[in-house]
């Protein structure tokens, strides 16, 4: 009785560090806790009527993404990039989605070939607000590397996406032309559609790539 109720406890503990470390992965996600600012778990744990010590492993798991800092007397800190770091992160970013990409084109489905298209039409619908448009951008191409079967791979992915997501708001609400990209997204289609592995790496690898020069421009200005 006394394992089976250690049991249950484990598993109350664990769902309440994923529960605080997605809420708080969404705020930093949306730009809610910028970079630099400093996390209090007393705080956040209140928010999320729990105690502190879920936040705290939250905390941890967070960092080691890189997503936060943990300082000695400070805390929690939301980590800041600067161009290096960025150009960093989409460095790595085409690496591994090319790969998950080369993969997925050769055990795509028709239905599921149909729900990408999907996923970019909404992504490209007329008008649309520029933060519903990050989220649907990252939609796209979390939904296709996922198609991988590779979830470590996919993990990696996520966490880049969530380091790089509020800067990416930023750019997109001040750059006209950073939502025209249908053309580039339909090459991808295309490269999937034949189901060539190396092919569509490419492809992927170098939509990524494309996107360094103007946003770390305009970081450099911003700047």
């Amino acid at each position: 009785m006394d394992t089976e109720l250690q049991r249950m406890a484990g598993e109350h503990q664990l769902s309440a560090v994923q529960e605080a470390y997605a809420f708080i992965d969404a705020r930093i996600r949306s730009g809610v806790y910028g970079a630099g600012q400093r996390l209090v778990a007393d705080d956040i744990a209140a928010e999320l009527s729990m105690s502190r010590m879920p936040v705290r492993e939250a905390f941890r798991r967070l960092a080691s993404d890189g997503v936060i800092m943990l300082r000695a007397n400070r805390g929690a800190i939301v980590s800041s990039l600067g161009e290096q770091d960025i150009r960093e992160v989409f460095e790595m970013r085409a690496v591994l989605e090319g790969l998950a990409a080369g993969v997925a084109a050769t055990r795509m489905t028709p239905s599921q070939m149909r729900d990408l298209e999907r996923l970019l039409d909404r992504m490209e619908e007329a008008n649309l607000e520029h933060q519903t448009w990050v989220t649907r951008h990252r939609a796209f191409h979390e939904y296709l590397t996922d198609l991988a079967g590779m979830p470590r791979v996919s993990r990696q992915i996520a966490v880049l996406h969530t380091v790089i997501e509020p800067y990416m708001r930023d750019w997109v609400s001040r750059e006209v032309n950073s939502m025209q990209s249908r053309n580039c997204h339909e090459h991808i289609m295309v490269a999937l559609r034949h189901g060539d592995r190396a092919t569509t790496e490419q492809v992927l690898r170098s939509h990524v790539l494309s996107t360094i020069p103007p946003f770390a421009g305009s970081l450099i200005r911003e700047v």
